[in-house]
């Protein structure tokens, strides 16, 4: 009987174990759409999972992106939307989980069916601009995310024109973005991206200009640069220069002042950088009318992020070439979220500025909510005040009003966001180090909230030397070695780094004299006192390849350690023997004959050696001329020597 019970006990603990292993697996998280259907009115509820809060973050929550399968779209957490025609339509649904450790839930499609029209739709312009680029959260690797195009007539007659979706910048090895749909609602039409078409006409009445910073100007003067954005052969190829990917739409019939939507779905890979203050971009191009080449250009900034975090910040300077960033402006940009149940009336920024940076340079390009900066006296509107502490740069918003995502009546989240985008340059002196920075965020008398770090990193370069010197065998007889060659390094390394170099050693020197005497005897039974002399000496070239850790103590002192391999490609021996014979029993004697035999041979590649080197170079350690000295100890026996060189590294 007890053997039974622990039979069914055993059966049981499996059994448990296998649902409980499967129940775990098949859980995941997903977002449900509900419906309310009122003739052609429909009220949209999301049901989502519980939220998995970050310690020590604000409250976490969602935002929600709803595709109503119309060419709308909306970003209320439960917005009713009037359709305007009966028919079926497939509602998409993201919603983005903030401040929550987890990826974001998926959401199946639903399809709702419009019978009847019982409301008439109220039409009225959303858009303040004639072309707009948004999304519905920042890229994550290996997550999906929406772009929408929004585009609407200037015109006052019907016009048919095209649109430009450039994506993935050459600057990155791997690419950000995949399109895995486009959706479009008003007969868009995909056209070969090689097929670009231009039609060298510019409509000279009531030309528009755009700029990175949207801000448009009326002119009826027409100048030819990528300012004015009249040249659209010049548009297109600096933006393929920029950019791998482009997808080109053409449209028809869009009415004057009529508004529509392009909707993309983008696939972030999952070799999408992964450093988390990093901005990338994507670039639209409308022209809204294909008879002229008159176009607007928008450059859409992301922040690729590991969590979806509203305050964050950001940097285009994530990897730079160290050999140009004294051309170069470093652009922050610090994003800020009001998730309080009221509104924002101060916010202060508190910004690290690192050492290598000249905070005297730093200039605001961009803020929002959009005000004046600050004079130096105290006023009562709205502005903008920088300050700075040793190592701070602070922003402080005064006087404004940011509504708080939890507030009454708050429906648009972005109404809650605000930044400051900022650009700052090098200092004079600074060295190759990575440099980190965060910021404090405050919200009138709260407790701060401390976003990520934005990194700043630089590419290794390569920094080529021309090396050439003497090398110094005390141990040979007659040595003459002189050597000239190249090294490789990363480019104007701060501290620790690794040299590889390669050497063509010329080397000439004599072997030790081997003598040998004593007495022989001749075929006639004469004996006699006999000397040989034999003596080597050696022409080779050689190969020499160290590979050291070197060490900069400073701008001019720098020390190394490493490994060295030597092999002669070319060695040429000649060996003397010389025979004497002497009358008597010593060399004392007449010499009865003499004979000297010379012999040559050639060998390549040989003589593998391996040694430990050690130096010390004192000049411009980092780029430029030096002076040095190595020892080199060699595992074979009197191959210890010294090496004394210049060095000039590019």
């Amino acid at each position: 009987m007890k053997k039974y019970i622990i039979i069914f006990l055993f059966f049981a603990c499996t059994l448990s174990t296998s649902a409980q292993k499967l129940i775990n697996d098949t859980i995941t998280r997903t977002a449900t759409i509900k419906t309310t259907v009122t003739g052609n009115a429909v009220l949209f509820t999301p049901e989502t999972p519980a939220l998995l809060q970050i310690a020590g973050a604000p409250k976490a929550f969602y935002t929600h992106f709803w595709e109503f399968g119309d060419g709308n779209y909306s970003t209320e957490p439960a917005p009713k939307h009037i359709y305007k025609k009966t028919g079926d339509y497939e509602v998409k649904l993201w919603a983005t989980n903030n401040y929550d450790n987890g990826k974001p839930p998926t959401t199946r499609p639903k399809k709702i069916a419009i019978s009847n029209i019982s409301e008439t739709p109220n039409d009225v312009a959303s858009m303040d601009e004639d072309f707009i680029l948004k999304r519905n959260r920042e890229p994550v690797p290996d997550e999906e995310m929406v772009l929408v195009v929004s585009y609407k007539n200037p015109k006052e007659y019907v016009t048919n024109g095209k649109l430009y979706l450039f994506y993935n910048e050459h600057q990155y090895k791997a690419n950000n973005f995949e399109i895995l749909e486009t959706r479009t609602y008003h007969n868009e039409k995909n056209i070969d991206t090689e097929g670009f078409a231009f039609t060298r006409n510019i409509d000279d009445d009531g030309t528009y200009l755009a700029t990175s910073n949207t801000n448009f100007i009326e002119t009826k003067t027409v100048l030819q640069d990528s300012t004015e954005k009249t040249n659209l052969p010049l548009t297109i190829a600096n933006s393929k220069a920029y950019y791998k990917n482009w997808k080109l739409l053409e449209f028809n019939n869009l009415q004057p002042k009529e508004e529509r939507n392009i909707f993309f779905s983008l696939k972030t890979t999952p070799e999408m950088l992964k450093d988390t203050s990093a901005i990338i971009s994507v670039r639209g191009i409308y022209v809204p009318d294909a008879n002229y080449d008159n176009h607007k250009v928008k450059d859409m900034e992301m922040e690729i992020v590991t969590s979806h975090d509203p305050n964050k910040m950001s940097s285009n300077g994530t990897f730079m070439n160290y050999r140009l960033v004294r051309f170069k402006t470093l652009k922050y940009k610090i994003k800020f979220q009001n998730n309080g149940e009221g509104p924002a009336r101060t916010i202060r920024l508190e910004t690290d500025i690192p050492d290598m940076l000249d905070k005297s340079t730093l200039k605001v390009l961009d803020m929002y909510p959009k005000c004046d900066i600050c004079p130096k006296k105290d006023v009562l509107y709205s502005c903008l005040d920088t300050t700075f502490t040793k190592t701070q740069a602070i922003f402080t918003f005064k006087n404004i009003y940011l509504p708080g995502s939890e507030q009454k009546n708050v429906k648009e989240y972005d109404s809650t966001k605000g930044f400051v985008k900022y650009s700052i340059k090098f200092a004079k002196d600074f060295h190759k180090q990575k440099t980190k920075s965060r910021t404090a965020i405050i919200f009138d008398k709260n407790d701060p909230i401390i976003t990520n770090y934005s990194t700043t990193r630089f590419l290794p370069g390569i920094s080529i030397g021309a090396k050439v010197g003497v090398n110094s065998f005390s141990d040979l007889n007659n040595s003459e070695s002189y050597f000239f060659g190249a090294t490789l390094s990363p480019y104007k390394s701060y501290r620790l780094y690794w040299q590889v170099e390669l050497m063509n050693n010329f080397h000439n020197y004599n072997a030790n004299t081997n003598v040998s005497e004593g007495f022989v005897q001749d075929a006639q039974g004469l004996r006699f006192f006999q000397r040989t002399t034999s003596s080597n000496s050696f022409k080779n070239i050689d190969w020499d390849v160290p590979v050291l850790l070197r060490y900069n103590l400073n701008n001019y002192i720098g020390l190394g350690a490493g490994l060295q391999n030597t092999i002669s490609i070319s060695e040429k021996q000649e060996q003397s023997v010389l025979i004497e014979q002497f009358e008597g029993d010593t060399s004392q004697g007449p010499v009865i004959s003499s004979k000297e035999e010379t012999t040559s041979t050639t060998n390549s590649f040989t003589n593998l050696r391996t040694g430990l080197l050690f130096e010390a170079t004192a000049g411009f350690a980092r780029i430029g001329p030096s002076l040095g000295a190595r020892y080199i100890l060699n595992f074979e026996k009197n191959f210890n020597y010294w090496q004394f060189y210049a060095i000039w590294k590019f």
